[in-house]
């Protein structure tokens, strides 16, 4: 029956990542800030009410945080005995791990809108707190929450990680996306 939930889930999905690839098309080939929603909705075939039921801004497409699980799960994977600093520069590796080469060559293309566009670069600082919130938010607190020299660290690791993948970004992907992470870290660390 065409009215089933799963149906409707599946479409949904199908839907959503057209309008998603669409958008990545358009912006890679007129820039980000020359292409709006209408145009995204009319490639993707969809209503602007459609476009817009999916993705609240066209800003929404490129700019992605993970889920508060996902760094819940990095975060619980790495031993707490170990330096803060060393459990991040440890998990961001693990996380870039889980990126098969299919969503490594999407995340390249993201990642190049958002580099290539400075609104967008100069937003992800916005999207990188967001994430270093989610990570001291995950982290074992001893019933007082997040320490501030704790927050300040994985604010620090954050800021070196993004610029880390700015910088792969910046470079096409030529070289390893961990190259660079672990490159930011140990400018971070004086390395």
């Amino acid at each position: 029956m065409n009215d089933s939930p799963d149906w409707r889930s599946r479409r949904w999905a199908a839907t959503h990542q057209r309008i998603y690839d669409t958008a990545l098309a358009l912006f890679q080939e007129h820039g980000f800030d020359k292409v709006n929603g209408g145009q995204i909705a009319s490639g993707a075939g969809v209503s602007v009410p459609t476009f817009y039921a999916h993705f609240p801004s066209k800003e929404h497409i490129v700019m992605q945080l993970p889920s508060a699980e996902d760094i819940g799960a990095i975060v619980a994977s790495q031993p707490e005995d170990l330096p803060l600093g060393e459990r991040f520069r440890r998990a961001a590796p693990a996380w870039l791990a889980q990126w098969t080469p299919e969503v490594m060559k999407g995340e390249l293309v993201r990642w190049r809108i958002i580099a290539t566009t400075p609104g967008l670069r100069t937003r992800a600082a916005e999207y990188e707190r967001a994430t270093a919130g989610m990570f001291a938010d995950a982290l074992p607190a001893a019933g007082t929450g997040v320490r501030p020299q704790d927050a300040a660290v994985v604010n620090a690791y954050m800021v070196a990680f993004t610029a880390g993948v700015l910088a792969w970004a910046d470079g096409h992907g030529e070289r390893k996306i961990e190259e660079h992470v672990l490159e930011a870290f140990d400018a971070l660390e004086g390395r």
